[in-house]
């Protein structure tokens, strides 16, 4: 780590405005104690994150950069899920990102002697659920209606309608909605 480079790293906005994120962030984003979720969808479109009708978010959330963030209409955000979002994540409308969900948008180049960060943008489409503790890895894309197991991690891509298990998460079978 002695030659470990900030190469990749681009915050978006300047120092002053990525420390009152994080001071907001952790007294009412991350905090149990605050479950305001109109508050919470004003303070992220302040900070340039664009968010829908009716989206909840519960409490324990964290969220690195919400200029980074676009979350379609009604959908929901479980409690304890870490979206650190070093790039684009885009979640669809009717989405359920259940409780504990890790969305992470980084990684590092281990073949590199400066270990330099790698980054790369997560969609989610519409009607997608995530299930409880499931993780996504960055560049990762869950199509139309898919869903990720609890405690999975997604492939590169999930096909619309598919329901993955698993680490790496595999298609088990096809998503039937019954009308």
């Amino acid at each position: 780590m002695s030659s470990y480079s900030k190469r990749g790293y681009k915050p978006g906005r300047n120092v002053v405005i990525r420390a009152l994120w994080y001071v907001v962030n952790y007294t009412l984003f991350v905090s149990p104690f605050f479950p305001f979720n109109g508050i919470k969808r004003l303070i992220l479109r302040i900070f340039g994150a664009k968010i829908g009708k009716e989206v909840v978010i519960k409490p324990r959330v964290n969220i690195k950069y919400p200029w980074l963030l676009a979350i379609g209409n009604n959908s929901w955000i479980g409690e304890g899920a870490w979206i650190d979002n070093l790039a684009l994540v885009t979640i669809g409308n009717n989405c359920c990102i259940s409780q504990g969900v890790l969305i992470e948008t980084g990684s590092h180049n281990y073949k590199s002697p400066d270990f330099h960060l790698i980054t790369a943008p997560v969609t989610i489409e519409d009607g997608v659920w995530i299930c409880a503790k499931a993780t996504i890895t960055a560049g990762t894309t869950c199509h139309s209606h898919s869903v990720l197991s609890a405690g999975s991690i997604a492939p590169v891509e999930m096909q619309p309608y598919g329901i993955y298990k698993g680490n790496p998460a595999v298609k088990i079978r096809e998503r039937v909605i019954n009308a």
